[in-house]
């Protein structure tokens, strides 16, 4: 049989991602393929830098878990064509998450207006939602 979790302890479990990666925490927007997983080192070029809200996600609820606030560059780092993220702690040197971007209605994990990317143009995260097993 498939473990199954109670929608508390899924909220509970998506909670744990924003309290692990901390209240200033680093989105990062790069081009090419994501690393294997969270523990490999950067790749891409780094296309943008945000400084997430402090309160960057919503209270998690019927397993899932959407961004809070405005997730905003008003000037890209880089020109290039947005690929993937990762999130990283606030000293920007332990990565949390990772996952794709495309553009809206693209279907990547994280959606941006547009992903093609001139250095210096404003940006803005759509849509990024978390959602658990069992949801």
């Amino acid at each position: 049989m498939t473990l199954q979790y109670s929608v508390a302890v899924r909220n509970a479990r998506l909670d744990a991602v924003e309290s692990t990666a901390g209240a200033s925490a680093i989105l990062t927007i790069r081009t090419g393929a994501a690393p294997a997983n969270c523990a490999a080192a950067n790749s891409g070029t780094v296309l943008a830098t945000v400084n997430l809200p402090s309160d960057w996600m919503a209270a998690a609820s019927s397993g899932t878990k959407a961004k809070s606030g405005t997730w905003e560059d008003t000037s890209a780092d880089a020109t290039g064509t947005a690929a993937h993220f990762r999130i990283h702690d606030s000293a920007g040197t332990t990565c949390h998450l990772q996952g794709t971007v495309t553009a809206t209605g693209g279907g990547g994990d994280m959606t941006v207006d547009n992903t093609s990317f001139a250095a210096g143009q404003d940006f803005i995260v759509s849509t990024f939602t978390l959602t658990a097993g069992n949801a």
